[in-house]
Formats: C-alpha cells, sequence, structure tokens
C-alpha cells in the first residue's frame, strides 16, 4: 500500500511538472499558444471629423445649418457615427444643441453625450461639431507562417482570423467592441413576443387552396 502511494505521489510531481514546462515561457505567440485563445483579436481604431460653424448665441442661422448638412454629406454620415458638439468655455446652448441635433436627425442619428479632445482652439461665437468615426479590423490576418502539420500541439498562426475578421467586417457599430451597450433592465414584452405572436395568428398555408395552372399552350 506504501508503495503504491509513493507511485502515486511520483506522478502527481510528474505530471504538475510537465505542466509547468509547457507553459508558453514570454509573450503568447503563435508558436506557444496551447490554448483556444485566439492571438487575432478585433482592433478599433477612432477618426475624429470636425467642422466649425458660426452660432448666434440662440442656435444656427439657415445658411450655417445647410453648411453643416453639406459637410455631413460630404463625409457620407452614417450609422455608427458620433456626432458631438464642444464649445468654448462651456456647454453649448440649448438652441445649437436643437439646430445641430435637427440636421444630424436626417441621417438617423442622435448627438452623443460629451465631446472628445480636438486640436486647435474654438474660436468665439463659433461652435465645433465633432463627427467620430470607428473602424473594426484584424491586423496581419490572414497569416500563413505555419508550413503544415506540426509536431507541438498548439493552435495555427491563422486561428482566430476567420471568425475575427468577419465579426468587424460585420459589425454596425465598432465601438460596442470596446464597450458593449447596456442592457435595458425592463424588458418589452411586446418585441419578445411579437414573433409568436404572429406565428399564431398567421393563417396555416395548409389551409390554402394549391394553385392551379393549365399545361394546354398553343391551342392544342
Amino acid at each position: 500500500m506504501q508503495r503504491l502511494l509513493t507511485i502515486a505521489a511520483v506522478s502527481a510531481v510528474a505530471l504538475a511538472a510537465s505542466g509547468c514546462t509547457t507553459a508558453p515561457q514570454g509573450p503568447l505567440t503563435a508558436q506557444n499558444n496551447t490554448g483556444l485563445y485566439s492571438l487575432h483579436q478585433p482592433v478599433v481604431e477612432r477618426t475624429d471629423y470636425v467642422f466649425d460653424v458660426q452660432s448666434n448665441g440662440d442656435g444656427l442661422s439657415d445658411y450655417e445649418r445647410g453648411r453643416l448638412d453639406a459637410w455631413f454629406g460630404s463625409i457620407d454620415l452614417r450609422y455608427g457615427d458620433r456626432v458631438s458638439i464642444d464649445a468654448p468655455g462651456g456647454e453649448p446652448s440649448e438652441g445649437v444643441v436643437r439646430d445641430v441635433a435637427g440636421v444630424a436627425g436626417r441621417y438617423g442619428l442622435l448627438l452623443a453625450d460629451g465631446a472628445p479632445v480636438t486640436e486647435g482652439a474654438i474660436a468665439p461665437g463659433t461652435v465645433r461639431v465633432i463627427a467620430s468615426r470607428a473602424h473594426a479590423s484584424v491586423p496581419d490576418c490572414p497569416t500563413w507562417s505555419d508550413r503544415g502539420m506540426v509536431e507541438r500541439t498548439t493552435t495555427s498562426s491563422n486561428y482566430g482570423c476567420a471568425v475575427n475578421s468577419n465579426l468587424a467586417a460585420m459589425i454596425a457599430d465598432p465601438n460596442d467592441l470596446v464597450l458593449g451597450r447596456e442592457g435595458s433592465v425592463e424588458g418589452n414584452t411586446d418585441t419578445a413576443t411579437r414573433a409568436i405572436r404572429s406565428y399564431r395568428t398567421r393563417p396555416a398555408t395548409s389551409n390554402q387552396a394549391l394553385p392551379t395552372t393549365s399545361t394546354t399552350s398553343g391551342g392544342h
């Protein structure tokens, strides 16, 4: 019995030692990645476009709103972009917020809270409209540095490229990859049951008559 316990103890020590020797040494790379974690992760980059418009203190004139609308069109403002306002000396007036929000609303966007820091001072009598656009990509993909089957038990150098590249390409708002979205505490039961209600109330296709077609053509 004592001999069996000794063998078991030696085996446990050997297994622990072997586990330590197979652990990655230094930074995790494709050559020492023995797990299922992909080294190829989406990277989100942000670009800020700025446009200064004249403010009359209580909003924007029709001319300035037209300039802002033309600028939004020139940068192809779209879903996923975030529009914010920066004013010299503090918060913009309610009239400026209303007018800028009205122009941004034509593109289906709401104003974001706060504004990123941009270069250059804002001149008195003007406000700065900032359109922030995020882009997601997976660098160094695809990569085929592995020349085929290897003896080590590791993932391929290209492991994760396809899934994460597709995710980066399809996500509507790349910012969601950074912070995600806060869920609502109160769920909307109407939205949750809409599909079930449609399924139950729609007439079954089996109750409909089969379409009638004629096999006679050309008077024969």
